[in-house]
């Protein structure tokens, strides 16, 4: 009742729980949107109302046509009767028209019905409630015109049954390598980080951070001459850090293909002395460890062969509308002569069919770079993926928001309040870079990956943990090291992970300063039918109290120490699940709890 009297003064109005059929409701993808010629016009603002299913941050976004947008749009947004602060951005294009967005994000504490009133010079064609992640992440989602077709897609009985797989593996090998890593971070004697071009300071961006030109580019690939046992020591790496999949990347923004591809010379099969195809290499030594596979492709970005990702001709559209066009990754220093359009058509759509069609068994198309490609040349890609396997699973950076799941942003992981109905991955590295950097000593410990791992667990994700390769295919040791003993971590505890959703708490006393160390008293949980598990990464305390299963959260039936057959001594108070330790030995690296429930005192 706290929580409603608060909302009520917050916003003034009443919140109903039940669907109002009359009224826009959110939608499967988190957003909403509303068509504003169905709405009404009260004291020269345009008010609409509709339906959240999913409390947490948005934004508020309109969209204008480009007759209508000019060159100056004011406006102004009250959500139930309180302003919306921050600016009026214009963001981007959809078929739909132009994209602004209101820059400070609101906070919906509950699901119910709720109302925004806009006062505008133009009036928009569409309002749209935009989770805060998303534009964070530089999400934009597209219009409506290709949605439907895209979640009947999306919900058919192939496609969940590929994401059931994906939200059981929960933890996979991220693997960045190429030409790049014989570079090993440097150009010429001098390190990325001074290049003097701002860029990403990380190993595979080497050609645009220093603006190689393409053909001088081509010399890493006459030297690239990769051990024959890459494939297989790669992959028992992954079996043995507990691992269910593996993601390599087929093609990155250089566009060279590390498999033999028809449509284009700039492989590993035409432009380097290796003799063989290394993802097709890959794909079956990871099928013969039980390895499930997926590939990485760079597509909206190719400095090799995707002249300049068609930043000139989307410059000059945007410019007429003051749309910011980004050039970060796009090739404006040696951009090869074609047109974009004949790089999609003739490279980019026909190499993920060749992907396909060479690993019949292929689970995940991992895109990234997504540029400036158009809302209906994402949707392409989506779209013959799944006419061409439905079983496969593609990630929301195809563009667009049309992806099966989402990420969170490199090595980020979302927040309670920032959480989506969409299912979430989050790929980290364990040092800065990505690809190899011989000088990138700062690697994450075993126990820092872990607690990125036990956040990601608790809150419903995948982990997807990266290995940057040498140019010989070598993985760094201090980083197998670190892999291999979270390994042990991960199997010992491994009903905690596997087939686990999230628990009604994420966490209890857990600091979340980022870098933060360990302590005792720390627990993230995970559940699974009628048991919790409570994970710590410390070793166990000779009492150890997990506050969260105290009586309110249920009658604890029984205690088990994954991993071990000890006989624990336990008791549940009001306050606490206490367990008695003594003369019970954890791993440095921590331990879980099962506890299994009966119903709680409130039930």
């Amino acid at each position: 009742m706290k929580i409603l009297r608060r909302l009520c003064l917050l916003c003034g109005v009443l919140l109903f729980q039940s669907v109002h059929a009359d009224i826009p409701v959110q939608r499967e993808d988190s957003c909403v949107v509303i068509d504003t010629e169905l709405s009404q016009m009260k004291d020269d603002r345009l008010i609409v109302d509709f339906q959240l299913n999913q409390p947490g941050a948005y934004v508020v976004q309109l969209v204008h046509t480009p007759e209508d947008a000019g060159t100056e749009l004011a406006a102004s947004a009250l959500v139930c009767g309180q302003p919306v602060g921050g600016d009026l951005k214009r963001e981007a294009w959809i078929e739909e028209g132009i994209v602004s967005t209101f820059t400070s994000p609101v906070t919906f504490p509950e699901v119910g019905k709720y109302s925004v009133a806009i006062e505008c010079g133009v009036k928009p064609t569409k309002v749209r409630i935009i989770p805060k992640v998303y534009w964070q992440s530089r999400i934009t989602p597209g219009s409506e015109k290709y949605y439907n077709e895209w979640i009947k897609m999306h919900e058919s009985p192939e496609k969940q049954a590929a994401m059931e797989w994906y939200k059981n593996a929960r933890f996979g090998m991220f693997i960045h390598w190429g030409i790049y890593s014989q570079a090993a971070g440097r150009w010429q004697g001098v390190k990325i980080e001074d290049s003097g071009i701002k860029g990403p300071g990380v190993a595979e961006w080497l050609m645009f951070t220093f603006n190689i030109s393409r053909e001088d580019y081509r010399e890493f690939a006459r030297q690239f001459n990769p051990d024959k046992s890459f494939a297989q020591n790669i992959a028992k790496l992954a079996k043995d850090t507990g691992m269910k999949y593996v993601v390599i990347t087929s093609k990155h923004h250089d566009g060279f293909a590390l498999f033999d591809s028809a449509v284009s010379e700039w492989d590993v099969a035409d432009a380097t002395p290796y003799d063989g195809d290394l993802i097709k290499e890959l794909y079956e030594a990871c099928r013969a460890e039980g390895l499930d596979f997926g590939v990485y492709y760079s597509h909206g970005h190719d400095w090799m062969e995707g002249c300049d990702a068609d930043y000139a001709n989307v410059k000059k559209k945007n410019d007429r509308y003051n749309v910011p066009t980004r050039p970060n990754g796009k090739n404006l220093w040696d951009p090869s002569p074609n047109e974009y359009q004949d790089y999609l058509e003739g490279k980019a759509y026909p190499q993920i069919a060749e992907l396909i069609e060479l690993m019949p068994d292929l689970r995940l198309i991992w895109f990234d770079g997504e540029g400036l490609i158009s809302e209906a040349e994402a949707f392409r890609f989506y779209k013959m993926i799944y006419e061409m396997n439905p079983n496969i699973v593609v990630n929301r950076r195809v563009g667009y928001e049309y992806g099966d799941y989402m990420d969170a942003g490199d090595n980020t992981t979302p927040q309670a309040g920032e959480l989506v109905a969409k299912y979430f991955e989050t790929c980290g590295t364990a040092n800065h870079s990505w690809g190899f950097k011989e000088y990138d000593h700062d690697w994450k410990t075993p126990n820092q990956l872990l607690r990125n791992f036990v956040d990601i667990i608790s809150k419903g994700g995948n982990y997807l943990l990266n290995i940057g390769p040498d140019g010989k295919g070598r993985v760094p040791e201090p980083c197998a090291e670190s892999f291999l003993e979270m390994g042990e971590w991960v199997k010992t505890n491994a009903d905690a992970v596997y087939g686990t959703t999230r628990w009604t708490r994420f966490s209890e006393n857990v600091n979340p300063a980022k870098n933060a160390k360990s302590v005792p008293g720390e627990f993230w949980f995970s559940a699974k039918d009628n048991k919790v598990y409570a994970m710590s990464i410390t070793p166990a305390p000779e009492t150890v109290r997990i506050e969260s299963l105290g009586t309110a959260s249920g009658t604890v039936t029984s205690v088990r120490l994954l991993g071990s057959d000890a006989d624990l001594k336990w008791k549940q108070t009001a306050a606490a699940l206490e367990i008695d330790f003594t003369n019970i030995k954890t791993d440095d690296n921590g331990f879980v709890v099962e506890a299994s429930l009966g119903q709680s005192e409130e039930e």
